[in-house]
């Protein structure tokens, strides 16, 4: 009898430590955070060159200022690896969306992505680096509406060229900002100031038709182009 009793207190704790276990399994898989994908180079340059699809995502070169302003992916805003961490506020809206990084050869991205994932990213993807794969480039800058708030609220010289509609353009615009066609990029010269390095920001509706200006500019020897990624249909800004 004391032997049936002995064997049931063993069965009891062997089942209690089995599903105490099984429970901090559980609980360990739920807290493991996501891994960091990877996305191949053709996926990414068909992102960019979708309108539309690219406004899903931010893309990040972690790459130096001076090797972006070589070239880079045409949408991708230029964080530094090392200034990572302390740029996560100004992109914590989104941490429930899609976001990429790149660089040369990949490694930097990747730790990129992984200090984004520690800091509660959800979608984080490393991409094929420039020297990976053939990208399309640009040598425009890009920023993101915290940034672009920040030259509309300065007193520093620049020269603003909207391209937006004319009727939205005539109901609200930034002050002292030049209207432009991007369907009229013969048209552009003659209102781009003459020193090819002034400062130069383009913006519209989504960064669409901004970065075609931008591009334009920089093709005809300006070298301080900086394109706004976050239009006025995504941002509201304060003119």
């Amino acid at each position: 009898m004391k032997l049936k009793k002995l064997y049931a207190v063993l069965c009891a704790t062997a089942l209690t430590f089995t599903l105490a276990g099984c429970s901090g399994g559980e609980k360990k898989e739920e807290s493991k955070a996501p891994a960091v994908k990877v996305m191949e180079g053709d996926k990414l340059a068909g992102i960019e060159k979708d309108d539309k699809e690219k406004e899903k995502y931010l893309v990040i070169d972690v790459r130096t200022p001076e090797e972006y302003k070589e070239g880079h992916v045409k949408h991708a805003v230029n964080i530094p690896l090392e200034k990572i961490s302390e740029n996560i506020e100004k992109i914590s809206a989104w941490k429930e969306k899609e976001v990429v990084t790149y660089c040369n050869t990949g490694k930097k991205s990747q730790k990129a992505a992984e200090q984004l994932i520690k800091a509660g990213f959800k979608n984080v993807s490393n991409a094929k680096g420039v020297k990976e794969f053939t990208y399309d480039l640009v040598k425009y800058n890009n920023i993101l509406a915290a940034d672009f708030q920040k030259v509309i609220d300065s007193t520093e010289k620049v020269y603003l060229f909207d391209a937006r509609d004319k009727k939205d353009y005539d109901e609200k615009h930034i002050k002292d900002a030049v209207l432009v066609n991007a369907k009229e990029l013969d048209k552009l010269a003659e209102v781009l100031p003459k020193e090819k390095d002034a400062k130069i920001y383009t913006y519209c509706y989504s960064g669409n038709r901004s970065a075609v200006i931008a591009k334009k500019a920089t093709e005809l020897g300006y070298t301080n182009v900086t394109n706004v990624l976050d239009g006025t249909k995504e941002h509201q800004y304060k003119f």
